[in-house]
């Protein structure tokens, strides 16, 4: 026979002071901070990586790409067991930190390596005339990023961005294995405590998605308010 729901088990003492869905609530506000965090973090170093690979500078060049191949192709639960305990070891200030800041900074290297792809691609995608012509009107090179080739490129790089803000919201789910009380180690937590797997699963599931779809609402707005009629993403 099947087990009932108890969603009273959201009002119980925790055993510290608060109810399980204050702790539920507490978790969410964890999850939004390590997310909006990483993703500064993300688009700040992404950005200029992919803008450094998209320079005339060989060496500029080589260290985007290095970044890029670096970040991308090792684990983010390894990279977040690096900065907790590697890199401490190594840097003894780093004790100091807590280890909310140290995932931050994970999730968004690991992320600004997936994002560096995307404004490459983005730049890549403006014709070259673009470039020339900012050159020709006497702006210097980081000039002509600044205001002809990136405001261009973000509008159309909004839709994969979406989907690493998205993605960021999930991610932020490693930082249970370092002991930040987000969603993830609430679910743990307490399913082991309560027995009532079904309830708080289920509770954490709704707020992943309602986070990940608010996102997407958000996203779907900037790009409907910024899109360029004839380029990419935009209406014809």
């Amino acid at each position: 026979m099947g087990q009932s729901w108890d969603w009273q088990v959201f009002l119980r003492d925790d055993g510290g002071g608060r109810t399980y869905l204050e702790w539920l609530l507490s978790a969410w506000g964890w999850t939004l901070s390590v997310s909006a965090l990483g993703l500064v973090v993300a688009l700040a170093v992404g950005s200029l990586m992919g803008i450094l690979r998209t320079t005339p500078n060989k060496w500029l060049v080589f260290l985007g790409n290095a970044w890029t191949e670096l970040f991308r192709n090792i684990p983010l639960l390894v990279q977040v067991f690096l900065w907790y305990h590697v890199l401490p070891s190594l840097f003894l200030s780093l004790r100091q930190v807590p280890s909310f800041v140290l995932v931050v900074f994970a999730l968004g290297f690991f992320t600004s390596a997936r994002i560096s792809e995307q404004v490459k691609a983005g730049i890549e995608a403006l014709p070259k005339g673009q470039r020339y012509a900012g050159l020709a009107m006497g702006l210097t090179l980081p000039q002509t990023y600044r205001f002809v080739l990136l405001p261009m490129a973000f509008r159309i790089v909004i839709p994969p961005l979406t989907s690493e803000s998205m993605n960021i919201i999930k991610n932020s789910s490693v930082a249970f294995a370092v002991s930040v009380a987000e969603l993830t180690m609430f679910a743990m937590q307490a399913q082991e405590e309560t027995s009532r797997g079904i309830e708080v699963y289920l509770a954490v599931t709704g707020l992943y998605f309602v986070s990940a779809f608010a996102i997407n609402r958000i996203a779907l707005f900037i790009e409907n308010r910024v899109q360029v009629p004839g380029m990419i993403g935009g209406t014809k």
